[in-house]
């Protein structure tokens, strides 16, 4: 039998950085929010003494548990999908906090053309330079309109960092100062400069002094020990949901957290959701929880499920190109790299942190003319001092073997004698890219899994091709007496490793070709917002937490709105952007 719990004002799926920013915004206003969290409390303390490369990168300590409920994949839509069961290729962060206690913390702003990529596109190449089956399209906002919130999150989390000098205009400095550069960034600056490019420090949610942000919360100057990107922060100087927006909703005394809360569906009368059904993970109990709004803030998969399981939009389908849940499904991972082995030089690898590290812009975005190039967008090239992982790292020259001892020899060699150039790229959006419930495949409660159906096409491909050709001759302008290029394989295999998704229920100024708006409202069930990388209708070049972040804030005002004034829709559809 299901218990039926008091009616709150808000009720948030998941307390990640999304929840968490929705929990700290509404509760300062004075509104009672629940958040129901799959996994278990986490909090800094657990975290001392844990530079435990073993159990925190090869057997994944705080990764969701796969064989519990994974997602299945398939390259094409002439493929049976499989379920994807090694947690090595599907790193979704579990318990209080979820990827943003374990996450690498680079904090790029996309740029002013993301959000009319379309638009953009076409007023300066011609339509026919998008390919017929690229599902490209405006995002319903601009980068102005955003430009407030992005100020807002970086605020929160303390943003290290300094100018991009091909960014867009910025309303206030970072917050503190960028990092401090090492004798390999050193190197990487002269060389780009020296090549006509525009290196600059990467922005990071890893703080470069003690820093205390607009809500009270204090964060500690980081140690640059390394071990950050899937470990969590012990010295609190990395900016997490733990020690930032929970805390402050905890304060207000109008948040309540109730973790092992695994929501299985929404419930709604008409056009308007009115609870959800959470089983406690620990007795099997089921719960139902109502709420005035009800807020989607789990991790793209399982924000996307959670609407096709409760049959809330219509389902995409590729054949016909209607429907809209789960369509636009883009990856962000792996896209190639060029490795620099030095004779004359060594490095120390161990000074490092998650995000630090120089980057340079000058072929993202439309920073360059594409007229001659046969792809849309393009990404940067970055050289990360994020640690070297003992067991995960030993660069060798192409043709050593990968065995005996020969491999021993040039491992122990060249560990500190070479650093990989790697390459973010942007992900564009395809008809036949989508998401959907499995027919074949359930969890242990007997629910479909979602189902995943991507590839690479000929843009990325092309576009991996020119950026990994760009990081070779970085390298050599460096001083790198060996350069290999890793390029793309022709098939992507279902390696997730930074958990980089998004889609399947993109925002948008048109509910014909969008689920959400710009403040991440339903069109069709304005009570129920959906807040995650879910909405990003492409992925851009860099990592999306910013971005997200501050489109969370935006729809916490949006909420905080819509509660005040009795509720409707707070954007008018169908290229406006003004309130109704």
């Amino acid at each position: 039998m299901v218990e039926k719990m008091d009616k709150v004002d808000v009720v948030t799926v998941g307390v990640g950085w999304t929840g968490g920013i929705i929990a700290a915004e509404l509760s300062k206003a004075g509104y009672k929010v629940v958040g129901l969290e799959r996994g278990g409390e986490r909090e800094t303390e657990d975290y001392y003494d844990k530079h435990d490369h073993l159990n925190y990168a090869e057997r994944h300590e705080v990764m969701h548990h796969l064989p519990d409920n994974t997602v299945t994949f398939r390259n094409n839509l002439d493929q049976t999908a499989a379920p994807v069961r090694e947690t090595h290729d599907l790193q979704i962060g579990t318990d209080v906090g979820g990827g943003g206690l374990h996450w690498a913390a680079q904090t790029h702003r996309y740029f002013p053309y993301d959000f009319e990529i379309y638009s953009r596109t076409v007023e300066r190449y011609g339509e026919e330079k998008i390919p017929e089956d690229m599902s490209l399209q405006d995002w319903g906002i601009t980068y102005d309109e955003l430009e407030p919130y992005y100020d807002k999150f970086e605020k929160t989390m303390g943003t290290s960092g300094e100018e991009d000098p091909l960014a867009a205009e910025r309303s206030s400095p970072y917050p503190t100062p960028p990092l401090k550069k090492t004798k390999a960034m050193k190197l990487f600056q002269e060389a780009t400069e020296n090549l006509g490019y525009h290196p600059y420090v990467i922005p990071a949610g890893t703080i470069s002094e003690q820093y205390e942000n607009p809500d009270g919360q204090t964060l500690n100057a980081c140690q640059y020990s390394g071990f950050c990107s899937r470990f969590a922060c012990e010295w609190g100087a990395r900016a997490s949901p733990n020690i930032t927006v929970i805390p402050t909703a905890q304060e207000t005394d109008n948040f309540e957290l109730r973790t092992r809360s695994n929501v299985t569906r929404v419930l709604y009368d008409g056009d308007r959701a009115t609870s959800v059904i959470y089983e406690d993970t620990q007795t099997g109990e089921e719960f139902e929880q109502p709420a005035d709004i009800v807020v989607l803030t789990s991790y793209t998969f399982n924000n996307v499920r959670l609407l096709l399981l409760s049959e809330i939009g219509e389902p995409y389908d590729p054949e016909t190109g209607e429907g809209i849940i789960g369509k636009n499904f883009t990856d962000h991972h792996t896209s190639g790299q060029a490795i620099g082995f030095f004779e004359d030089r060594k490095f120390n690898r161990y000074i490092s942190t998650g995000a630090l590290g120089m980057t340079y812009e000058d072929f993202n975005a439309d920073n360059f003319d594409h007229s001659d190039v046969d792809f849309i967008h393009g990404g940067h090239i970055e050289m990360r001092e994020n640690g070297e992982n003992p067991i995960q790292n030993n660069h060798v020259p192409n043709g050593t073997p990968l065995w005996g001892k020969e491999f021993k020899e040039k491992s122990l060699y060249y560990f500190y004698r070479s650093f990989a150039l790697n390459i973010q790229m942007a992900t564009m959006p395809f008809e036949d890219h989508y998401l959907d419930l499995d027919p074949n495949y359930k969890d242990e409660k007997g629910d479909p899994l979602l189902r995943l159906t991507w590839d690479y096409k000929d843009n990325e491909l092309n576009m991996s091709k020119f950026l990994v050709e760009k990081s070779a001759e970085t390298l050599r302008e460096m001083g790198a007496d060996i350069v290999d290029e890793d390029h793309l394989p022709e098939h992507f295999t279902p390696q997730f490793t930074f958990m980089h998704n998004a889609g399947g229920a993109i925002m948008g100024d048109d509910p014909e070709t969008s689920a959400v708006n710009n403040y991440m409202q339903m069109w069709n069930m304005d009570n129920l917002f959906v807040c995650g990388a879910s909405a990003l209708p492409h992925f851009s070049a860099t990592n999306p937490t910013l971005t997200v972040g501050a489109l969370t804030y935006r729809a916490a005002e949006g909420i905080e709105e819509y509660l005040n004034n009795g509720g409707g829709q707070l954007v008018s559809s169908k290229k406006s952007n003004q309130k109704a």
